[in-house]
């Protein structure tokens, strides 16, 4: 028996591989079990229940895990990591009186994102949403050096929030040659207020663009993410006020013990 789930595993992992490429080719969104007990035996002649397959998934280590959504860049491939490079070498500055961040926006919705969690067997996790969804939203800048967050607050994810995250940077940093923000291709980044402001300044704080679509090389982005499984996802926060309480305790926390040992804020 051992020797057929082998063999059995082998094909379906081989299978698994095509089934993958020809749903990158949209030509099945998905797959259900019973899909692929269905395929498998039609394509490679052998049937097997659904536990069988099962076994045989658990043997090979294949996952049924949550997709990945990407945009693509029309950038050619050596431009982008051209790209890349460089704001990884800006980033790892240490020229006296020059600063360098990350800079990135996040939205906070008092209905919350609903995400994975922990639950015993027969029971399902029920998360009471408020039903009228309310937002607000907050401009954070990185500090590439010592990975400490910067950050503002605003009811509109204009080109203002972010103006404002810039003033701040200046306030805090009023002795600084230069401030580098390396950021993403977003509209109120380049919008005709924001590039006026910045020539008043007169090249004391400069914008350095990603690619476009790269968030995985913009290090803020995984703050965020954490921000998310920590305190909005699956919350129970009844008003704003509260949510937002919970995400500012959370990354004063994040500020004085470093982005290891963070504790969670309790749902």
């Amino acid at each position: 028996m051992t020797r057929r789930l082998l063999r059995l595993g082998s094909g379906i992992k081989w299978k698994l591989r095509k089934l993958r490429r020809e749903t990158k080719d949209n030509l099945r969104p998905t797959w259900t079990l019973e899909l692929l007990v269905a395929v498998t035996a039609q394509q490679t002649g052998v049937k097997v229940h659904i536990s069988t397959l099962w076994r045989v998934l658990r043997m090979i280590k294949a996952r049924r895990g949550r997709p990945k959504p990407v945009a693509i860049c029309r950038m050619p491939e050596k431009a982008k990591k051209r790209r890349v490079a460089y704001l990884r070498r800006l980033a790892a500055t240490k020229n006296r009186g020059e600063h360098v961040f990350y800079v990135d926006e996040v939205d906070i919705h008092l209905n919350p994102k609903i995400g994975p969690d922990w639950m015993l067997p027969g029971q399902q996790k029920q998360v009471v949403t408020p039903g009228k969804n309310q937002k607000c939203y907050m401009a954070g800048a990185l500090d590439a050096r010592t990975q400490k967050l910067i950050w503002t607050g605003g009811t509109h994810k204009n080109s203002g929030l972010f103006l404002s995250l810039v003033r701040k940077l200046l306030e805090l940093f009023p002795k600084a040659k230069r401030i580098h923000l390396i950021l993403d291709n977003f509209k109120i980044h380049k919008s005709k207020q924001t590039q006026q402001f910045l020539r008043q300044l007169r090249g004391r704080v400069r914008l350095h663009f990603l690619p476009p679509y790269c968030p995985d090389a913009n290090r803020i982005e995984r703050v965020w993410r954490d921000l998310h499984d920590n305190v909005t996802r699956n919350h129970q926060r009844r008003s704003m006020d509260e949510l937002v309480g919970n995400v500012l305790r959370y990354l004063e926390d994040r500020n004085s013990r470093g982005s290891q040992g963070l504790t969670r804020i309790a749902a």
